[in-house]
């Protein structure tokens, strides 16, 4: 499970109910700068991150078959997981992810607030609502209560120094480039209203992973999981599911 950036692992915890499947081990860690693990040293950019977590997977993982899941930066990581653990990797599911970290060839759409509750956001702290309405479609109650739980947390603890050096190296190859179709059930989860990373570019992603589910869910901002939680968590589960198939 890897997160995105400047959270930490709590932003996947609310899918826990989903891959809670007899035979599914889940393992939560935060990345370099993030929540509870120290920073990288200079200079701690994305090439950098990404070679950490090569080694902390293997560390974890041994030569046992595994999957992924990843969320936005996350998503271009467990990309870059898969092409060095070729034969390894048993499944991936992406969550908005990061497919160019170069912001300038994205896709964005423009973003709208689909749902607003202006009680609930006059009554949270400055801060608090400034995090919160940056990436929701949905600004009501329930989507607060999971953003206030699971992501501010994860927004605090981190290393403001460590986000620095990594936005300045904010770069990494195509990780699909040399690795070829990824066969395995994959599950790609985009939000329509996504303003971070979009949701056309995803959809590109299907060529290189021919078995993968796409969705490009309405009334989601980046954070699919909180603007449209049962939704995505049933897709997660399905998705979850077809790894024990065989």
């Amino acid at each position: 499970m890897v997160h995105g950036n400047g959270v930490d692992h709590r932003l996947l915890l609310p899918l826990e109910a989903a891959l809670d499947i007899d035979g599914l081990e889940r393992l939560y860690f935060d990345l370099p700068g993030f929540g509870q693990t120290p920073a990288l040293p200079e200079p701690g950019g994305l090439p950098e991150l990404a070679e950490w977590l090569v080694g902390h997977v293997r560390g974890l993982v041994g030569d046992q078959p595994f999957a992924l899941l990843g969320n936005s930066l996350g998503g271009l990581l467990v990309r870059h997981l898969r092409a060095q653990f070729p034969g390894q990797v048993c499944g991936i599911a992406m969550l908005a992810p990061v497919v160019d970290p170069v912001e300038e060839h994205r896709r964005q759409p423009e973003f709208r607030v689909l749902e607003r509750d202006d009680a609930l956001l006059s009554s949270l702290d400055e801060d608090d609502r400034e995090a919160f309405t940056e990436m929701a479609a949905r600004q009501t109650r329930p989507g607060w209560e999971i953003f206030s739980e699971f992501i501010i947390p994860g927004i605090r603890s981190g290393d403001s120094d460590a986000f620095d050096r990594l936005g300045e190296r904010y770069v990494l190859p195509d990780p699909d480039q040399a690795a070829g179709p990824f066969e395995g059930p994959a599950l790609i989860v985009t939000g329509r209203q996504d303003h971070i990373v979009g949701y056309e570019d995803q959809f590109a992603l299907l060529e290189r992973y021919p078995n993968a589910t796409y969705a490009a869910l309405h009334s989601c901002g980046h954070n699919v999981h909180v603007d449209q939680p049962e939704l995505t968590r049933e897709l997660v589960r399905s998705w979850a599911h077809s790894l024990l198939a065989d």
